[in-house]
């Protein structure tokens, strides 16, 4: 791995969900062990996010910046993360984020070794590449999904976005430059199309799939420790277990839990269910029968099946053999982990980039098998535990893929490969402006 290491100091600024933040801090991972300095902005609340990869760095590299979430009247006071909101809140949240532009003004002024480089998640690109050009550097938007999803907003969907989403395109398009959390062995001929977009440059660079930082969120709860036991004794019958979960943002309304819940009980699999805590107590959502499970489930299943309520060690089940597939909403950074853990992915795509993530694994890649589609939608449970039933076959053409296709995605991130190089030219252009500015100045 090449050192870059010139005194180049690069700003992060994730956008504050789950699904965003770690992606960008396994970003950071990456460009400090190419030898640059990051600095990483988060609020209060969020940082204990960023302990996993400050345990693996040094404070002379790896610096936070913690300043205090602003208020905005419609964000519930003492939230400061998406998960305890819905995707509806996104354009509040980048809009008070957006009051940070003075303080990092303020901030940046002030440092004895000032940052040459931002890289600001996509959701916040209606401000921080203004907050760049006002600090004379430049603006890297990072994408947290694939080329696929992205071609489709900016190709066919830019003229007809509600306006923030709109300008977080346009400021995207605007930015210096972009990296996405892909690889060209799935995203090529997308990632051509983008460039045809960037018409001032042809600075992006596929850098994914970017591999969990070691030790994120690993500290595992009795509960937790219970689950990995139980699946310890599923081992002996092979991939036998079935993995649902549907990630932190969403929540399911009365009659899709009951329909998930008939399903599992119909379909006789072992399986762990992922529940996420209802969004109670903070006035957002008025149904407080969302994500309840149905009574007596838990007893009825209790000999082959697990419920979690609250947070799951995702990555450490989906790693496990006896799990065989996963039910999924079809976020990113799921899928991705779904198929690193060559796994079968149960596609039910609910809002955002999951429709366009979906199209790519199951019509295109054939990967993935779709078993339901919308927010709302509620699946009709026999034929839902048909298709987990069916999921656990051994023999079926998507678990083949799956296979070829984490290959592919490995390869990509092995030395020589296409991110591997990607993450390279990046943190070598990144070098280049660092040595350009000291030499103007």
């Amino acid at each position: 791995m090449t050192n870059f290491s010139n005194g180049v100091h690069v700003l992060m600024i994730p956008f504050p969900a789950s699904g965003h933040i770690f992606p960008l801090t396994d970003l950071a991972h990456q460009i400090l062990l190419r030898g640059l300095t990051v600095t990483i902005m988060v609020t209060p609340k969020n940082r204990h996010y960023l302990n996993s990869l400050l345990s693996l760095h040094s404070s002379s590299n790896l610096q936070t910046l913690v300043l205090p979430f602003p208020s905005h009247s419609s964000i519930p006071h003492g939230v400061e993360n998406m998960q305890d909101v819905d995707i509806s809140f996104v354009p509040d949240f980048e809009a008070a984020l957006s009051k940070l532009h003075d303080p990092l003004v303020n901030w940046f002024e002030n440092h004895v070794l000032p940052p040459t480089a931002i890289v600001s998640d996509m959701l916040l690109s209606s401000w921080t590449p203004l907050l760049a050009s006002r600090l004379g550097v430049p603006n890297v938007c990072f994408v947290v999904t694939n080329a696929h999803a992205v071609s489709s907003w900016w190709v066919n969907d830019l003229d007809s976005m509600p306006e923030c989403y709109r300008k977080q395109h346009l400021g995207c398009i605007q930015s210096w430059g972009l990296v996405f959390n892909s690889f060209n062995e799935i995203d090529n001929q997308k990632l051509k199309l983008i460039k045809e977009e960037l018409t001032e440059h042809d600075r992006l660079w596929a850098v994914g799939p970017l591999l969990p930082i070691k030790g994120r969120l690993s500290s595992l709860g009795e509960e937790q420790y219970q689950v990995m036991s139980w699946l310890d004794s599923c081992k002996k019958v092979g991939k036998s277990v079935v993995y649902v979960a549907f990630g932190t943002q969403i929540t399911l309304t009365k009659q899709q839990m009951e329909a998930v819940a008939s399903a599992l009980e119909e379909s006789m699999v072992r399986f762990i269910w992922v529940v996420k805590e209802p969004m109670k107590g903070l006035g957002i959502v008025d149904d407080d029968d969302r994500n309840v499970v149905p009574p007596g489930f838990e007893d009825r299943v209790a000999e082959r099946g697990v419920v979690i309520k609250g947070w799951a060690p995702q990555l450490a089940i989906l790693g496990h053999p006896a799990v065989g597939s996963y039910l999924t909403h079809c976020g990113w950074n799921s899928a991705l982990e779904g198929i690193l853990a060559e796994v079968l992915l149960l596609a039910w795509p609910m809002q955002a980039d999951h429709f366009h993530n979906t199209a790519l694994l199951v019509d295109e890649l054939g990967v993935a098998v779709r078993v339901c589609e919308g927010l709302e939608t509620v699946p009709d449970a026999s034929k839902l535990a048909r298709a987990l039933s069916g999921s656990l076959t051994m023999n079926l053409p998507e678990r083949i893929r799956t296979k070829k296709l984490r290959k592919a995605a490995l390869d990509s991130i092995r030395e020589g490969g296409s991110s591997y190089k990607a993450l390279d030219g990046f943190v070598e252009q990144l070098s280049s402006l660092s040595v350009m500015n000291r030499e103007e100045k």
